[in-house]
């Protein structure tokens, strides 16, 4: 079998044996990627050109969706163009910095998300609190502290990665490079260092996760001592997704990544991998902003600018030639 030295290219899961299953393969992920680009586009330019929206809990929001879009494109781009010209192959440098990029968009939203947590439950625990806890400088800090855990924590595991003397083929039984099919790869005995870096990396998400759970039990307790039911409703339409989507991306992921390989199979793996790196992305706008009057305005305002904007451009008929 190859060595690592030998291996110029990776091959990932194919789309199909038969054309039709080829093109639904395509267009349910071209679909699904469009709309993730739409959404989080949208989420974005609101936030970003909406002054009532520069609050901690909008900017936060802000950087999700521009993690999201980085998560998003790192994978799918690649899938859809193999399914749309029928080939599977992708690069040695094309998978490490597939690899890189997607551990760092994953790692970031982590830490992010448990930011999130935070500044709801300062919000609704600590009221009083709020501004001094949450102003510009500390938001600013925290999404930089987590924008910088993710660069660190990519930079590490590619590294460890593909140091490893690969001598079981270059077959990657997923649609994008993935650190435990790579490591599927490997000499026996040859990973252990990156799977002492995986397991830390795993428990710091689990404390993450742990962080995020207890926050939310102090703010479901805060909440339904509130005399207000429109107040209860409010916070819970907040706070309820926000969870949801945490549940979702986290569980999913560790599952994927700790899994006994007794238990894997390729249709597993796959699924896995969809949920918790394509449809968090996907949904994650959904989630956000369909529940949300303050997001909803902000996206329909950009929206009409954009209608008026093509209205208003000069059309070019014959006269312009």
């Amino acid at each position: 079998m190859p060595n690592s030295s030998s291996i110029s290219e990776f091959l990932l899961l194919p789309s199909g044996d038969i054309i039709e299953l080829q093109l639904l393969h395509f267009w349910l992920l071209l679909g699904i990627y469009l709309a993730a680009l739409l959404g989080n586009g949208l989420i974005s330019t609101a936030v970003a050109c909406n002054q009532h929206l520069h609050t901690p809990m909008y900017f936060f929001l802000l950087n999700l969706a521009l993690l999201d879009l980085g998560c998003i494109s790192t994978t799918l781009p690649k899938a859809l163009a193999n399914a749309f010209w029928d080939t599977r192959a992708i690069s040695y440098t094309g998978c490490a910095a597939q690899l890189f990029f997607f551990v760092f968009f994953v790692s970031a939203e982590c830490s992010l998300l448990t930011v999130m947590s935070y500044d709801r439950y300062v919000a609704i625990c600590k009221p009083l609190h709020y501004g001094i806890l949450m102003d510009s400088r500390a938001c600013a800090t925290m999404a930089a502290a987590a924008w910088g855990t993710g660069v660190l924590n990519s930079l590490l595991h590619t590294a460890i990665t593909f140091s490893l003397p690969l001598c079981q083929g270059n077959v990657v039984n997923q649609f994008f490079c993935e650190i435990p099919q790579i490591l599927k790869l490997s000499c026996p005995g040859s990973y252990i260092r990156e799977v002492v870096l995986l397991f830390f990396s795993v428990s710091l998400g689990f404390g993450c996760f742990v962080f995020i759970v207890v926050s939310y039990v102090q703010i479901f307790m805060a909440v339904l001592r509130m005399p207000s039911e429109q107040g209860r409703h409010k916070a819970f339409s907040t706070c309820l997704p926000h969870l949801a989507v945490v549940s979702l991306f986290l569980s999913t992921g560790f599952f994927a990544y700790l899994k006994p390989s007794s238990v894997s199979s390729p249709l597993m793996d796959l699924m896995l991998a969809l949920l918790y790196s394509v449809v968090p992305p996907a949904l994650n706008p959904l989630i956000y902003s369909m529940r949300n009057k303050e997001v909803k305005d902000a996206v329909r305002k950009v929206m009409n600018k954009c209608v008026l904007k093509a209205v208003n451009c000069p059309s070019f008929g014959i006269h312009g030639f």
